[in-house]
């Protein structure tokens, strides 16, 4: 469910018709409805409510401070994979205890931040990043808290771009070296491995992957318990998938009820990283037809939006639902048309071959479904302008990042003074 719909033969956000948006604004722009987005992270969190979870929201998705500051006051942690990401989310109020930092390429720098600010864990992913993080901990003369991210090698059933939990992919410790990359941990007096992490992938549509992946875990825990390891925690990553298109993806409440048949008597603290799930479905991109090009054998509807400020079609083929911001009459002709932008790549596909009604010059379209990887994944590329940000909530908005000048980027430049 979300709150984009047509009133009077307009798409509203909320009570704000999308046209106001557009017209005082611009385009191309992202909306956001708060209503969405409470609900969706209100649904995710009550469904896991009987485990005692600790909800830490994956920051890539959408690290708007507005978005951040929501999720805060609804009880969330964050998930971050860059010091940049550990600072938005402490900025906007989430406690450093509710921090966890992924990735798999942390450098020192990053190390000694997240030890500074007191950070609840980090989500090792390789034997080299523990030997760092016990070398930075002595130096500053602390003990960092890490989980051990295990890949256990199971197929999320995704796009393979997508997918992170396979042998082949780069994130994790390999499955056959848990227990020696465990037993290393325990000899390292700076590094108190508390807990096992894993990730699988993103956009999840069934639950069964998800379940071979954590009964595979739960055999791990209790081999590492029997040896004498102080398992606390579990981090049960992301991925839960939403519908873009005709997916039907598990409810968060089945989701809960499978995490709770396969891990219920293991007396661990729960930790899940959703970010799709609670923020996808809550934002739209709004854009304008520049042009409509018809050729010999295709009709193109040229927009104001480029593949830099909706890179997800471009980057895994993903699909957006594409709609007109008017309504179209019933009974209209959907006849198929390339949806493309104005970025010079022959990648700046949004759509191939998709039905649309009639649409012409200065007329509005709408992506549905772009809350999640979309504004947080835009850049400049071609000399375009980030764009900007805007959040619903009843019948008023509020920019919360206004777009940024040609000028503004130009001014970042730095000219020798030997040119």
């Amino acid at each position: 469910m979300d709150h984009f719909e047509y009133r009077n033969g307009i798409l509203h956000a909320e009570d704000v018709p999308l046209t106001r948006i557009a017209a005082e604004v611009g385009t191309p722009v992202y909306v956001y409805s708060r209503a969405t987005l409470t609900r969706h992270a209100r649904v995710f969190r009550d469904a896991l409510a009987g485990l005692d979870p600790l909800i830490c929201y994956a920051v890539k998705a959408n690290g708007n401070q507005a978005v951040l500051k929501l999720l805060a006051a609804e009880g969330y942690g964050a998930d971050v994979v860059s010091a940049g990401e550990m600072k938005r989310a402490l900025a906007a109020g989430i406690p450093a205890g509710k921090i966890v930092f992924s990735g798999v390429a942390k450098t020192d720098a990053e190390i000694r931040a997240a030890l500074e600010a007191g950070i609840l864990q980090f989500n090792v992913e390789s034997d080299a990043e523990l030997d760092a993080i016990e070398q930075v901990a002595a130096a500053m003369g602390v003990t960092a808290r890490v989980s051990l991210r295990i890949n256990p090698d199971v197929d999320a059933g995704t796009h393979a771009k997508i997918t992170t939990g396979k042998a082949d992919n780069k994130f994790g410790i390999a499955w056959d070296r848990a227990i020696d990359v465990y037993a290393h941990a325990r000899r390292l007096p700076h590094v108190e491995a508390t807990g096992i992490d894993l990730h699988i992938g993103s956009q999840l549509s069934k639950l069964e992957p998800f379940e071979a992946a954590f009964t595979r875990t739960v055999e791990l825990i209790r081999r590492l318990k029997a040896e004498g390891h102080p398992i606390r925690h579990l981090d049960l990553g992301g991925g839960l998938g939403i519908p873009y298109s005709d997916e039907t993806p598990p409810a968060p409440q089945a989701y809960a009820e499978m995490v709770h048949r396969v891990t219920g008597n293991l007396d661990l603290k729960l930790i899940f990283e959703p970010g799709r799930v609670i923020v996808g479905n809550a934002g739209l991109m709004l854009s304008e037809v520049v042009y409509v090009k018809e050729t010999a054998s295709k009709r193109f509807l040229i927009l104001d939006a480029g593949m830099n400020d909706l890179m997800r079609p471009a980057l895994y083929d993903a699909y957006h639902e594409v709609v007109a911001v008017n309504e179209p009459a019933a009974g209209a002709p959907r006849d198929p048309v390339e949806i493309v932008g104005p970025v010079c790549e022959s990648t700046d596909v949004f759509a191939r071959e998709r039905p649309m009604p009639p649409v012409a010059r200065g007329d509005l379209v709408a992506f549905r479904s772009a809350g999640a990887y979309g504004a947080t994944m835009s850049n400049t590329y071609n000399a375009r302008e980030l764009v900007p940000e805007v959040l619903v909530d009843g019948d008023r908005y509020a920019v919360i990042r206004p777009r940024q000048t040609v000028d503004e980027l130009i001014a970042m430049d730095r000219v020798p003074d030997w040119i």
